[in-house]
């Protein structure tokens, strides 16, 4: 630990919940954030246990070589839907297809459907059950809410969109289904924990 917090000497940096308190009572140098999944500092990558050490590795993977990339990894690892670093240890799941009671059918709709109407009303007219029952089934099979899953969604657009056009960021906002760019900018820095701006200097794949 004493090596480790001279090379995080004046950083932020995170670990499991377990151990923050006290390696921030040892080092009080080290700014220690016990919400954050993972945290990069450019030459120094820090993640929050075995969980958010995958979520890291897929963040190096996207960094390094995009959006699609990372998808294609996240899939072939059947990992679970990527987890922004600044967000907490809240989990999203994917549902199995197979399963006859599989919300992975509405998920798929709602993916392909980012930009238009996503109330509550209308993802449970799509999935052929009351409000009530949606909301259930989506915390048992997703670990969320569906206004919250929606919000994953469209924000996981979003970067996609940063990463791999130059669109203003009202379009963006537009087309990930956000009702305007200042509601489009505060959702997506509560997920990812930067800026789109931000996002995109740090991402985008554009010259």
């Amino acid at each position: 630990m004493l090596a480790a917090a001279g090379v995080l000497r004046g950083k932020s940096a995170t670990t499991h919940w377990l151990a923050a308190h006290e390696l921030a009572r040892r080092h009080p140098e080290v700014r220690v954030d016990v919400n954050a999944l993972y945290i990069d500092q450019g030459n120094v990558l820090t993640s929050a246990g075995a969980a958010a050490g995958i979520d890291l590795c897929l963040h190096i993977v996207r960094k390094d070589f995009g959006a699609s990339v990372a998808s294609s990894v996240a899939k072939a690892s059947v990992v679970p839907l990527e987890r922004p670093g600044r967000q907490a240890q809240y989990v999203l799941r994917r549902p199995a297809a197979d399963d006859p009671s599989s919300l992975a059918h509405v998920l798929r709709w709602i993916d392909e459907n980012v930009d238009s109407d996503l109330s509550l009303a209308r993802i449970a007219k799509q999935a052929k059950m009351s409000t009530r029952s949606l909301s259930r089934q989506f915390i048992a099979q997703v670990g969320a809410t569906p206004l919250r899953w929606v919000a994953q969604a469209r924000v996981k657009r979003a970067q996609e969109l940063l990463e791999t056009t130059n669109l203003p960021i009202e379009q963006i906002a537009t087309d990930s289904g956000f009702g305007s760019s200042s509601t489009f900018r505060e959702r997506f820095r509560s997920i990812v924990g930067t800026s789109p701006l931000a996002y995109r200097k740090d991402f985008s794949q554009q010259s």
